[in-house]
């Protein structure tokens, strides 16, 4: 008779597998991809009991799956293993696969506690921060996605998904469109059910500001670790109904270079001991805290674009007039700026931080957002006054740049502070190694503009 699993909860997921089941045990890297192991039903126990051993290499593999040696994680230290817990609470069901199996998340240790460079241990340093002040983010995290034909079109690049009404792909833009939700409706209605078996709180799908793209919303939490695991757990359901259906899902920051990219847009609050918001208030007079807390992310937004914008493609998204950030500025009710402050009564104030793509990992996105509002906290910064109507001709626009944002990282007294000087090594480690690797790609355009012509 296996021991019991040290969470009630998740005793109840195991008790309901089959004796055919698998448990996918999953170790989030940097990239925010899904690394670790697939085991049998009868041997997660033993699992929870004595973690599991996986390469330490793994947290910084690049995107292409290689290690890399820059990070001091490979063949310096013998391509070492480490021990990975089960982290209670986590095991989900996966109700998409032939035999239903789960799913639940590990924690890699080192020195006997977690590794400072993973993704959720660099959260929770940030989230003991708060503690200390007593305070508790409330966060909850927007995804958008682009729904694509499985296939890629004879000119390799890819296509949006067929209509289930039409059979022809969606051309125009129905922003909010409700006819496109009806159409996609077996797909909306598929991850509605996955979240539903896991426990993932999804509330809202819209549809977004192009041709197969889509928006599904998670409510709110009072732990930010928990919903940054929602967003992970709503990632892979999205993406295991589309291929399900024949389709696949990209949550790639811009797939198209005539329509909008897809963002992950971070709402966040306060609550203090009391349970009240220090945010609370109106326009016309907004809490000192939150002004605070706007005029850390603003001075720390450049020292964290490589956590918001991790991938050479990241950059593609920052564009003119489609509903991307391109500075820092701030405002009430309006789309345009970066750290919007959505409408709502004065006891719900929160701010919707607007930069990030939805190709970053949300642990360190989440992280960078907490992080630069504590330092405004902290300091009683003042932010820049808010703008009010079209923020792109109002204000300087930036557009950043991979290279820029790697360096900016690499030396920012910011990150060592928040997030520790071995993360920040760790990280800008693997993004040179792979800035490096997309650099030295000869592309297609190249052939095109230089090819007959030089």
């Amino acid at each position: 008779m296996p021991k019991p699993l040290p969470s009630a909860a998740d005793q109840q997921v195991y008790d309901r597998l089959s004796a055919d089941s698998h448990v996918d045990l999953i170790l989030p890297d940097l990239n925010g991809l899904l690394r670790g192991k697939r085991v049998h039903r009868d041997a997660l126990p033993k699992a929870y009991a004595d973690g599991v051993c996986l390469p330490m290499s793994l947290i910084a593999t690049d995107i292409t799956g290689n290690t890399v040696e820059e990070t001091g994680l490979g063949y310096d230290i013998g391509d070492e293993d480490r021990v990975c817990r089960v982290i209670p609470g986590s095991l989900r069901p996966v109700p998409w696969e032939p035999v239903p199996g789960a799913q639940c998340l590990l924690e890699m240790e080192d020195a006997g506690g977690p590794f400072e460079a993973s993704p959720r241990s660099v959260l929770q340093r940030v989230l003991r921060a708060y503690d200390a002040l007593g305070l508790t983010p409330v966060v909850a995290v927007e995804l958008e996605f682009y729904l694509l034909d499985a296939r890629l079109g004879a000119d390799g690049l890819p296509r949006t998904a067929p209509n289930p009404a039409t059979g022809e792909p969606d051309r125009a833009t129905q922003v909010y469109y409700l006819q496109d939700l009806a159409d996609h409706r077996a797909f909306i209605d598929g991850v509605a059910a996955a979240c539903r078996a896991q426990g993932v709180p999804a509330d809202t799908a819209v549809a977004e500001y192009a041709p197969g793209q889509f928006e599904i919303n998670l409510r709110h939490r009072a732990d930010a670790l928990a919903a940054c695991d929602d967003a992970l757990y709503l990632k892979r359901a999205v993406k295991a109904v589309a291929a399900a259906q024949g389709r696949q899902a990209s949550f790639m920051a811009k797939p198209f270079v005539d329509q909008a990219g897809s963002g992950l847009h971070v709402h966040v609050s306060l609550r203090d001991r009391a349970g009240r918001n220090p945010f609370a208030s109106t326009p016309e007079a907004p809490a000192d805290m939150l002004r605070h807390a706007i005029a850390g992310l603003q001075a720390s937004c450049e020292d964290c674009m490589l956590l918001f914008a991790p991938h050479a493609n990241s950059y593609r998204r920052f564009v003119l007039n489609a509903f991307v950030p391109l500075n820092d500025c701030w405002g009430h009710n309006n789309r345009t700026v970066a750290l919007r402050i959505p409408h709502s009564d004065p006891d719900n104030v929160r701010i919707e931080h607007r930069i990030a793509g939805a190709d970053a990992n949300p642990y360190l996105v989440v992280a960078a957002v907490l992080a630069g509002m504590l330092d405004g906290l902290r300091a009683g910064r003042e932010p820049t006054p808010p703008v009010t109507g079209n923020a792109y001709a109002q204000t300087e626009l930036r557009e950043p740049y991979w290279r820029q944002s790697l360096e900016r990282f690499a030396g920012s007294a910011f990150v060592e502070r928040h997030f520790g000087a071995r993360f920040r090594h760790i990280y800008a480690a693997q993004k040179r190694r792979e800035l490096r690797t997309w650099e030295r790609e000869v592309t297609a355009l190249d052939i095109a503009w230089y090819l007959r012509t030089v």
